[in-house]
This record gives C-alpha cells, sequence and structure tokens, in this order.
C-alpha cells in the first residue's frame, strides 16, 4: 500500500521548510515505551498527519546494553512506510550518556565524533539533516564541543547544526563559531516552564528555530495539562478542542521561529497534535494563555 501524508502548515530550520508541528520520538524508547509494533505505528501516524520533522537522540534508550534505540526505530519505520519520506529532517543529538540507565555528560570532541559516525550507522543515511549537541558538559569549554560540531560540517557528515540546553551565552557563542550552519535551539519550554523566553528571543534576533521540549509539560504530565493551568483548559472548552492542542497553537503564535515537538507514544495523542497547527487563537485568548498566572 502506497501511503500519502497530509500537508501541514510549515515552518523552517536553516533552509529546510518542515511541518510547523515536530515529533519527539524520546517516549518511544525510553521507560514506559511501547512495544515495536505500535511504536512504528506511532511514528506513521505522525507522517500520515504531515509531520515532517521527527527528533531523536542517540541517549534515547534505556540503557548501555540499548543504545540508540530510538534512531533505529525511526530509520525502521521510515524504511517501512511505504511512502515518500524525502521532505522528513530526521534532528538527532549527541552529548548525553547512559551508561547505568542514568543520563550523564560526554562534550568532548572526541565523543561527539564517535557519537555521529554510530548515529549515521543507525540512521542509515550519508549525513545527518540536524545535528544537536544535546547538553552543555561542564568538563569541557563549550567552545570546544562546538568545534567538534564545525568539523562534522565541514567533513559532510552533518549539513546542519543545532544546541540545546543552551542559555543566550552559550548561543551567542556557538553562533560565533558556527555562523549559518547554526539553525536551532532547543530548550524545554511549556506552560509550567517559561524560562526560555530570553533564548526565544534571542533565536528570533539569529534567524534561528527555537524548538520547545516538552511543550505539553513533559512525560506523565501532558494529560494534567488542562487541570494544571485553568487558562488553557477554559480556552479549549470554548473552542471544543483539547487544552494540548490549545497549548500547541499558543507556542506557534508566540513567534514564526517556534517548532514545538512534543512526544507521544499513542496514535490518537499525534494526530491532535499534529492538528494544532491550523488551530487559530484570537488576541484575546492569546493574552489570557501568555499571562504570567495562565
Amino acid at each position: 500500500m502506497t501511503r500519502t501524508h497530509h500537508s501541514l502548515p510549515a515552518r523552517r530550520i536553516g533552509r529546510v521548510e518542515v511541518s510547523a508541528i515536530g515529533f519527539g520520538a524520546m517516549p518511544l524508547s525510553v521507560r514506559g515505551r511501547p512495544d515495536e509494533r505500535q511504536a512504528i505505528t506511532t511514528l506513521h501516524t505522525a507522517l500520515d498527519a504531515g509531520i515532517t520533522l521527527i527528533d531523536t537522540a542517540d541517549a534515547y534508550h534505556l540503557d548501555a546494553g540499548d543504545p540508540g534505540h530510538n534512531e533505529t526505530l525511526i530509520a525502521k519505520a521510515l524504511a517501512a512506510y511505504g511512502g515518500d519520506t524525502s521532505d522528513v529532517l530526521v534532528a538527532t543529538k549527541g552529548g548525553h550518556t547512559r551508561p547505568d540507565g542514568d543520563w550523564a555528560l560526554d562534550g568532548s570532541p572526541e565523543h561527539l565524533r564517535r557519537a555521529a559516525d554510530a548515529s549515521l550507522r543507525r540512521l542509515g543515511v550519508e549525513a545527518i539533516g540536524l545535528y544537536q549537541y544535546h547538553r552543555p558538559d561542564p568538563a569541557v569549554p563549550y567552545a570546544e564541543s562546538v568545534g567538534a560540531l564545525k568539523e562534522l560540517c565541514d567533513a559532510g557528515k552533518v549539513r546542519a547544526v543545532g544546541v540545546s540546553n543552551a542559555d543566550p551565552e552559550q548561543i551567542r557563542l556557538a553562533h560565533g563559531i558556527l555562523g549559518e550552519r547554526l539553525v536551532a535551539v532547543q530548550n524545554q519550554f511549556s506552560p509550567s516552564f517559561r524560562g526560555s523566553l530570553p533564548e526565544l528571543e534571542l533565536c528570533e534576533r539569529l534567524g534561528l528555530a527555537f524548538l520547545p521540549w516538552s511543550p505539553l509539560g513533559g512525560m506523565g504530565e501532558a494529560g494534567a495539562l488542562g487541570s494544571r493551568h485553568r487558562a488553557f483548559h477554559e480556552v479549549a472548552a470554548e473552542l471544543g478542542v483539547s487544552p494540548q492542542r490549545v497549548c500547541l497553537a499558543w507556542m506557534l503564535a508566540l513567534s514564526p521561529r517556534v517548532v514545538p515537538i512534543p512526544g507521544a507514544r499513542r496514535a490518537d495523542n499525534v494526530r491532535d497534535c499534529a492538528l494544532a497547527a491550523g488551530l487559530t487563537l484570537t488576541p484575546a485568548q492569546l493574552t489570557r494563555l501568555t499571562a504570567a498566572d495562565a
């Protein structure tokens, strides 16, 4: 069966056009993950819905005996899709490790080079479309880590670079080293966590995409978004949609640089997230949602 995916409103990450809503694939590979069949169904549902940005990382797995599970899963799902996936941008990350199932850091240039090579093999691509430095390693000067990503670009292994969990000073430093090769910043941002607004504002000035991770509050919290934030519940009731859909539409309205990457384990949740790209909120609703006590 040949599959075709719907078209969603688009945004840009560097020179690449992607769907305004992306998909964060982490929940498909960490603790509580679904079986492989359900996971691939969820990924195929995202593609069917018009999502063309899939975010992953080499550290999205259970422990040292399960390396790169999420990347391998995505490669398998894309290969089995049965439709055109040439417009899908797979963004991965390096710099986090999970030696014993716990999170650790390694931002050394040596590690990042090895990690990128391993990601290339698992994804089965000649070059990674977007490679992101996952999280700053205090033991390694930030410029050295970013410099390794520049070398990966020079070698043709990476087409564009992003930084994640970075503060404004680190973003400026990365921009100074990478120039136009730096195309995105991926930081935490949600109704519960708005501390990365300075990074979003800097992305607007520098022309970078801003990719909020855990935009619905994170695994285990997304379902309670409406009960935790009354304004999102109220606006959702007015429009007859979910608070989660309202949340993503609100983020899109904050800036044309925003491309949220909500995660999900179930196909129904992916469909609902994708529909946020077509939801229009009134100025009054946006004001209520943006209020500090929302």
